[in-house]
């Protein structure tokens, strides 16, 4: 049997077709991703900063998760139909920095709004602002709470992959 190179006319056409099916697929994808590129415009520092002598909501931890894992996947907080459950479904596009415990250095906070360091209140701020292109939430609000509480209870089970 003789044996073909890639130089003939059927493998470089399925060549061909399989990059193009490639392509078609990856780029929605990355189209999708609001973090994906550095083409949005920088942030304001002091919008998810949290102000000096500020608190979270308190409240009943477990409601607070409850809480927190619905507004995770709510398209309402969003002004472009985005939740944090977007980027982040199953533990996506969490970089390894998510395992340390915070306060710490976030790429996409350093990129966007030159903060070098940033609590997890202040990442969830952050995500609302930059890829779901809305307001922050204030502050002492009970949903920045419950999505800071959610998205902790996300962080250890990270942690415990990352380390098993």
């Amino acid at each position: 049997m003789k044996k073909r190179s890639i130089d003939t006319p059927i493998p470089m056409a399925l060549f061909g077709a399989v990059v193009m099916v490639m392509a078609l697929m990856i780029s929605p994808a990355m189209a999708a991703n609001p973090c994906a590129g550095a083409e949005q415009p920088g942030v304001d520092p002091s919008l998810v900063t949290r102000p000096e002598g500020t608190e979270l909501a308190k409240g009943d931890p477990a409601a607070q998760i409850k809480l927190g894992e619905s507004l995770f996947k709510d398209t309402s907080l969003s002004s472009n139909g985005f939740s944090c459950d977007t980027c982040h479904a199953e533990n996506a596009s969490f970089n390894a920095s998510f395992a340390q415990p915070y306060p710490h250095e976030v790429a996409m906070a350093v990129e966007r709004g030159g903060i070098t360091s940033v609590d997890l209140d202040e990442m969830v701020q952050f995500c609302l602002v930059v890829p779901m292109e809305t307001k922050p939430l204030p502050w002492d609000s009970k949903e920045l709470s419950a999505l800071t509480a959610y998205t902790a209870q996300l962080q250890k089970a990270f942690q415990k992959a990352a380390h098993p």
